[in-house]
């Protein structure tokens, strides 16, 4: 009888440990609504995102329409991805507009970059609004002749700020591209010039201007397009110039913007056979993304594809192939995919296959949430901030 007790008591207790334990581990987990620091809030997301979620985060989508119709709504809902792209069909009035902004920020549990071509002179997609004159900023080449960073960063500032209104948190600007051929096709203007010193100079201040007033900048376009003479929309740069030479003038102003903390990236669609030993795009390419830009320029923040519906690309490989490219080059984020539903179950497959290692895309996802918790701002500021007096008034003090 004494031995049956006996047991009882042990198992009694025992009991009341495990119990114990699991009511400890309950009570450790806490709603994410409760955690309070980044590290909390990545690791919580890691643990309770699926595999196609995650894959999800590394897609940067698009979407030519004006307002969210059923295609787009369904497509945010099931796919998740990690941000979207404004194009000039993108905007209508202001209303609507920012309806559609909103709209798409609300598919998703997850922060999203909301993101844009903002960068002066031809490319600029905010002054497609219909019912708003928004500041006109010059193009880079003007800006360059003035040699001024402070008014590099307030043009940084003042396009930050009109973004802000729609509440766009992400600028694909400025282009660091070192202009060295009049035959240049693809940049032209849109660089600050030929000297890399100043060109480096004039970039990460308008970068600073940027990032300083709530937008993350993103450089572009690693390793530089300035000496190619093919545009990469329609097929692949192959550029002869040596590691050398790279480093003494295009790669000047990636370099400092790395120095400054420049937290994403763009890496280009044109070959480097210097640096890679062979003719793949600098995108799809471990020798440039991996082994020369994160391990010998010891850059740390993201990558971002230039888009991946270009010719440089798609004339070269298969979709699933240049995804597969792409992750295993050390590429985090994936702009403009060609069917976002498409590349997720091309690179689950991939996975399973053992093509994609799921520690390349936790490494990735777990810095894309680092960077949406730390640096994305969810306000937007009043509709007067478009076009306003004292935006105006920097343009008209130094171009008019």
């Amino acid at each position: 009888m004494k031995k049956h007790f006996t047991k009882f008591l042990v198992g009694f207790f025992l009991a009341l440990f495990v119990c114990g334990c699991k009511n400890n581990i309950f009570q450790q987990e806490k709603s994410f609504e409760e955690l309070t620091t980044v590290e909390e809030k990545v690791e919580f997301q890691m643990r309770h995102l699926t595999i196609e979620e995650k894959i999800g985060q590394m897609l940067i989508s698009s979407y030519r329409s004006s307002e969210m119709d059923d295609t787009l709504k369904n497509a945010l809902l099931k796919n998740q991805p990690g941000g979207f792209i404004l194009f000039k069909e993108n905007f209508s009035n202001y209303e609507d507009t920012l309806k559609l902004i909103e709209e798409i920020k609300s598919t998703s549990k997850i922060p999203m970059f909301i993101s844009i071509d903002q960068e002066g002179g031809i490319v600029q997609r905010l002054k497609e609004l219909d019912d708003d004159l928004v500041t006109i900023i010059p193009p880079m080449s003007i800006v360059g002749e003035k040699k001024s960073p402070e008014l590099a960063y307030q043009l940084g500032k003042t396009m930050a700020e009109e973004l802000q209104v729609f509440g766009i948190n992400v600028d694909f600007a400025p282009v660091l591209d070192v202009l060295d051929t009049a035959d240049n096709q693809v940049i032209g203007n849109r660089s600050f010039g030929t000297d890399a010193e100043m060109v480096s100079l004039l970039g990460n201040a308008l970068a600073k201007g940027l990032k300083d007033s709530g937008v993350i900048p993103v450089v572009k376009h690693f390793p530089g397009h300035g000496s190619a003479v093919i545009d990469s929309h329609l097929d692949l740069p192959v550029l002869t110039k040596t590691k050398e030479e790279l480093l003494t003038k295009d790669l000047i102003p990636f370099q400092k913007a790395m120095d400054e903390g420049i937290d994403i990236i763009m890496v280009g669609h044109l070959a480097i056979p210097s640096i890679t030993g062979n003719q793949e795009p600098s995108s799809l390419s471990k020798a440039l993304v991996t082994d020369f830009l994160k391990e010998e320029l010891s850059y740390d923040g993201l990558v971002v594809t230039d888009a991946l519906n270009m010719g440089a690309i798609t004339n070269h490989y298969k979709e699933k192939e240049i995804y597969e490219m792409a992750i295993n080059a050390g590429v985090d984020l994936l702009l403009m995919p060609k069917n976002s539903t498409k590349a997720i179950e091309y690179i689950k497959e991939s996975i399973e296959e053992g093509v994609i290692s799921t520690e390349s895309i936790d490494c990735s996802v777990r810095k894309i949430l680092t960077l949406k918790y730390e640096k994305l701002k969810n306000n937007t500021l009043p509709r007067d901030m478009l076009g306003s007096i004292e935006h105006q008034n920097l343009i008209d003090a130094y171009f008019k």
